[in-house]
């Protein structure tokens, strides 16, 4: 099947952040009761036909924050040669740049992300820091720049006034889809989230995505969202994700 218009409706639930009294969390049910899962090395054909192998690692990842490049640095010093297939050049010639607006970002080589390792290469093909985290017994989020390891799930922050002046801040959990990367999304000649290639998962993404979406949430705040997950399961999933469909 082609990818689905994501124009269909959507399920939501909010709930207050257990941890902070100043927030509320919005989730897309629809999105985290699919069946989505990341089918890298598994017949994803990239977000473009000139790298097919690539998957969406194209153009380098963007830090968050300083704290963001430093643990990310602190794994890169971990990476051997045996493990990175660019470890001889990242160290020599330096594995980050800057973009056209000036944000660091890790270098993009020939198409692909400077830690993307080659399906040839003896050291295992993908991210080389996601095999690192993977050997070392770790999360790949602990190692991993940010905006990687959230994709596709997107968190969103807004300011909202319920009409009594005491505003609070709306956090919301939800799917990345094309619209998230820009203009320039809507230029990918794949993408996976409205895809029902990848909507093959044997669990659903709240289930899968439990380690990240916990890094996102806290703890107590993943708790509450399974409940909320698990009782619109219950109830039949009336807007189910339209890439789930027959999956």
């Amino acid at each position: 099947m082609p990818e689905v218009d994501l124009g269909f409706p959507r399920a939501w639930v909010e709930f207050a952040n257990p941890d902070d009294a100043t927030e509320r969390f919005r989730c897309d049910l629809t999105w985290l009761t699919s069946r989505w899962t990341c089918i890298f090395g598994q017949g994803c054909p990239g977000i473009y036909e000139s790298t097919p192998d690539v998957g969406c690692c194209s153009h380098g990842a963007h830090f968050a924050d300083d704290e963001d490049y430093e643990t990310v640095a602190g794994f890169v010093e971990r990476l051997t040669p045996e493990q990175w297939e660019r470890h001889d050049e990242g160290r020599a010639t330096g594995w980050t740049e800057r973009d056209e607006e000036g944000d660091l970002k890790t270098l993009a080589v020939d198409g692909a992300c400077v830690f993307h390792n080659s399906k040839d290469f003896a050291g295992g093909y993908g991210c080389a820091l996601h095999g690192l985290a993977l050997a070392e017994g770790i999360e790949p989020l602990e190692a991993k720049p940010q905006v990687c390891w959230q994709l596709p799930l997107r968190r969103g922050y807004r300011e909202v006034d319920p009409g009594d002046g005491e505003e609070y801040t709306e956090v919301t959990i939800g799917e990345y889809t094309r619209a998230g990367w820009g203009p320039g999304g809507h230029d990918f000649d794949w993408y996976c989230t409205s895809n029902t290639e990848a909507h093959v998962g044997r669990e659903p993404v709240y289930r899968s995505n439990r380690a990240e979406l916990t890094a996102l949430m806290g703890e107590a705040g993943y708790a509450l969202l399974a409940q909320h997950c698990e009782a619109f399961e219950r109830g039949g999933l009336p807007q189910p994700h339209p890439a789930s469909v027959g999956t």
